[in-house]
């Protein structure tokens, strides 16, 4: 949660700066087609959300994004699906991406480095794959004309934008180079984004999501009074009684994806890490429960917040919208996904320990 904090921080100095903004708006009048937009609202959307929280990531852009697919007479569903997919698949790539992987990475004291050499090639496959997909699927709805009111523009600053880059940069590679544990290195580039002449801390602090830090906080305690009552472990052998082996592979794998999307992931995660022992495990699991999230609307909040935030503009995501593209989209990555486990275990895992 320390982690999840610092990096909040961060990526709410990065917003009030208006870097978010920018980079929506220079993406979104971008003179490209169609099929090459996607691919920059795609590639903007996992790159920022491997290092910040996706979360935060889609609800900046999305409005931006929005708006200026209505103004060149685009359909925003596509794209704005495409960020959403994006984002959750490029959150996988680092142990900060999203707070499972962030759960995940503390309690199995996974290196940064090894971990992101591992998760990073199903996750720009993946990438590519979900890519093609949605331009295959889309090909005869990318066109909408349709008039929109603009969204107000925040205005860019030069330093704030350096200031939580820098931060950022400094975090990564406290991460990589330095034994510091990560919260600690997290919550000293939150501390210094407080420092500032210009912003009120509270300012910052509005920007934080205080219901997700509680929520995960309640999720803490309810995981540790099962534990405390037996009840987990009367679960999991009430599971093998029946055949299904979770500590195995292909069930961990199975059983992640059911499971993120029954109860989402984190819950899932908190559920199933007790019998994810080894390192090549634990990226099963970040990596299943993760891109599961792709599948329903309801999978991630990521694609809550893209949906109600385009809905204020008018654009609706239902969920037949959605699973029309989040079906092939989990399909694909997940196979991608699997292959590179399957290959992994022939031995060509780096985060694996001695």
């Amino acid at each position: 949660m320390s982690l999840l904090f610092g990096l909040m921080l961060v990526s709410a100095q990065l917003r009030l700066s208006g870097f978010y903004d920018l980079l929506a708006r220079r993406i979104a009048k971008a003179q490209a087609t169609p099929e090459r937009l996607l691919l920059l609202v795609m590639a903007a959307g996992a790159g920022l959300s491997a290092l910040l929280v996706n979360d935060i990531v889609c609800l900046a852009m999305t409005p931006i994004l929005a708006e200026g697919c209505l103004r060149r007479g685009l359909n925003p569903v596509p794209f704005l699906v495409g960020l959403a997919c994006a984002a959750n698949i490029g959150s996988a790539a680092t142990l900060i991406g999203n707070p499972q992987n962030m759960l995940i990475g503390q309690v199995g004291r996974l290196p940064f480095a090894a971990f992101t050499l591992d998760a990073l090639p199903p996750v720009l496959g993946g990438l590519l794959l979900s890519w093609t997909v949605i331009v295959v699927l889309s090909r005869r709805h990318w066109l909408l004309e349709r008039s929109v009111a603009p969204v107000a523009a925040v205005e860019h600053s030069l330093w704030p934008t350096l200031k939580g880059c820098l931060l950022l940069l400094g975090a990564l590679l406290g991460f990589v180079f330095t034994s510091i544990p990560r919260e600690v290195l997290a919550l000293g580039a939150g501390a210094l984004v407080l420092v500032s002449r210009r912003t009120q801390s509270r300012t910052i602090f509005e920007l934080v999501d205080w219901e997700l830090l509680l929520l995960f906080l309640g999720l803490f305690v309810v995981n540790h009074a099962l534990a405390a009552t037996g009840l987990l472990e009367a679960l999991y052998a009430s599971v093998r009684g029946l055949g299904l082996d979770i500590s195995q592979p292909g069930w961990l794998f199975g059983a992640s994806a059911v499971l993120s999307n029954v109860i989402s992931n984190v819950p899932a995660v908190m559920l199933l890490l007790p019998v994810a022992h080894s390192p090549q495990d634990q990226l099963l699991l970040a990596l299943s429960s993760t891109l599961a999230g792709n599948l329903f609307l309801l999978g991630s909040i990521a694609n809550l917040i893209v949906a109600e935030q385009a809905a204020r503009l008018g654009v609706y995501i239902t969920w037949r919208k959605h699973l029309r593209l989040g079906l092939p989209v989990t399909l694909c990555t997940f196979a991608v996904t699997a292959l590179w486990l399957w290959l992994c275990w022939g031995g060509l895992f780096v985060a694996a320990g001695p």
